[in-house]
Parts: C-alpha cells; structure tokens; sequence
C-alpha cells in the first residue's frame, strides 16, 4: 500500500495491511478524508475485501449531524433534528428504496437544510422563533437582504405548517420556471441529428445524449444503469427506464448495444465485473452525475431545458427519433 500512503499514516496503512487493526469502513472512517482514501475504499469494496457502503448517504448524515450541533440555540437544533433526520433524510431514505444515493440528491437535500439553517438563524438574530413568526417577519425575511433560497425555504414553512409547530403562516407560492417561449424545433432536431448520425463523437456520449433528449432521462438516473437495463429479445432492443422495458429505435438500440458490448468485453479483461453501463473512475463505481452532467454538456445540451421540455410536450419519442434517423445527417 506505500503508493496509496501519501497525506495517510504509513503506521495506519501498515496496521491495516497486517491485520493489527481491522479491515473495515469504520477504520477507514479515521483516516484523514481526502481522495487516498476515497480511491483506497473503491478498491477494496471493488475486491470485495470490504461490503459495499451507500457513501453519499454517509456523507449526508455527517453533513446533518454539523448542522443540528453547531446551530446556535437549542429550539433551532431540535426543530433541525426533526426536520433533516425524520423529514428530509428519512423521505429520501423512501425513494432511493435501497438504491445509492446519487450526487444531485445530496446537494438537493444539502440545499433545503441549508435554506432551514438560513431562516432559522434570521428569526434567532430578531428574537423569534418558528412557533413566534408571523406573517409580517416572513415577508420581512423574504424581501430582506438575507434570504436565500427561497424556494426551498417555503418547504421547510409548509413542513413546519404541517407539524403544527408554526401557525397563521403563509409561503407564496413558486413561480413556474419550465419553457416560456417555444423552443428552437430545428435546433433540437440537429442536435439529436447529430447524435445519431455523428461516428466521431464517443458512442456512450452519442448514447446518454439521446437518452436525455428523447427519453428525459437526468444526467442522475443515466450514470446509473447497468447493462442489465438493456435487453434484447427476438431482433428488438429494449431498455428499462421505470416498470415497463421501452422498445428502442434504430440507431439508439445499435449505441445501447454496442455500449453494452463494450462493458462486457472490459470486465472480461479486468477480471472485475462492473455492471454499470457508463463506469466511473473509480473501481466498481458509476459515472458520477455531476461528471455525465458535464460530458453532456460539452455536447451543446442544456440539460434542464431539454428535460423540461420533453416532459411538457409529452410526445412519442421512438417515433420522433426514427424520424430523425430517416432524414439523415445535415
């Protein structure tokens, strides 16, 4: 292990190698945080040395328990407590249903405690509470220098509406922020144009593109699938992106396809198996969602607008990219 040792106690590395200390998460717990260790743990949980651990959601639980101990007074901690820990930690807990916690999850939860933090220290600083707030200190908040957040601000009052521990409260409600104009039609034609006809450009590229412009899938939810998501049977080319596999058009099922090959052919030839369609860094790992969000980008795709788009039109994507497969490249 000396070539992992650098920023790391070599006396802890050697405990560790020779069984004087235990080989667990814990112990790697307490070593100094950083990217040794973080690619030391890859390692071993690739190796099966270690079990696999949910680290997003490690993280998650530390972030909130700094949050809740370093908050200034002790009715601001316990409403902390309840709101991060049995709301906001709890809910996400629900909807990964045993799934990792991927990165645009965390920051999403890390925003709406942060934005609790934000209101909580502002009534702390007026000598209020959330149980004392009223409507005029709200809207004094809200039109203040200091408020930040807003939205997420507004679930956390709706939440504490809710618990009963505000009262007489009212949030205003958030203003759409989907497509307003139409958008460019022959620029998300060219777009997926050349996606699907474009040799040069990386097929798992080509692929993930696709599947964000066609099937709204966020640059989260593509990092995650494997090769099991893609199935085909008797000349049709499927992938699973809820409940009920998709049937795939051509080009978009010979990329699936092709795609999967290539996994294949690599775990053979790193004697690990890795089942992720689109492979991180590091070993046994997916792509990251903040790092597929910016291969997409650097292909000319904004992401939230296309989602929101394609959700809004709500139109038969299959359909739509056969049609552009026909027309061919321009």
């Amino acid at each position: 292990m000396q070539w992992l040792s650098g920023g790391i106690d070599s006396t802890v590395l050697s405990d560790l190698g020779s069984g004087r200390r235990p080989l667990t998460h814990e112990a790697l717990d307490e070593l100094p945080d950083g990217k040794v260790v973080e690619h030391l743990r890859s390692v071993l949980v690739a190796t099966g040395a270690l079990p696999a651990r949910d680290e997003q959601m490690i993280r998650l639980e530390r972030v909130v328990n700094d949050v809740i101990t370093s908050h200034s007074t002790a009715d601001g901690r316990q409403i902390l407590h309840r709101y991060a820990t049995w709301h906001l930690v709890r809910r996400l807990r629900h909807r990964t249903r045993g799934e990792d916690v991927t990165h645009e999850q965390l920051v999403v939860v890390r925003q709406h405690l942060r934005a609790a933090v934000i209101l909580l220290g502002w009534l702390a600083e007026h000598d209020l509470t959330v149980a004392t707030c009223r409507q005029f200190d709200l809207e004094r908040w809200l039109t203040s220098d200091e408020a930040r957040l807003r939205q997420e601000a507004g679930h956390f009052v709706r939440w504490a509406l809710a618990r009963k521990i505000a009262s007489d409260l009212s949030f205003p409600a958030v203003k759409w922020t989907g497509p307003s104009q139409p958008m460019d039609n022959e620029a998300r034609w060219a777009t997926a144009r050349r996606l699907l006809h474009d040799d040069t450009i990386h097929t798992e590229d080509r692929l993930a593109g696709l599947l964000l412009l066609l099937y709204a899938q966020w640059p989260s939810a593509i990092s995650r699938l494997t090769v099991d998501h893609i199935e085909e049977t008797r000349g049709a080319v499927r992938i699973r992106l809820g409940d009920v596999p998709i049937d795939l058009p051509e080009p978009v099922a010979d990329l699936a396809l092709q795609q999967v090959a290539v996994r294949r052919s690599h775990a053979v030839l790193a004697r690990t198996a890795s089942p992720w369609l689109f492979p991180g860094g590091q070993p046994g790992r997916p792509i990251s969602a903040w790092a597929m969000g910016e291969r997409l980008r650097k292909l000319g795709i904004h992401i939230t607008v296309a989602v929101k788009w394609q959700r809004s039109a709500a139109g038969d994507w299959g359909a739509y990219a056969a049609e552009v497969s026909r027309r061919g490249p321009q």
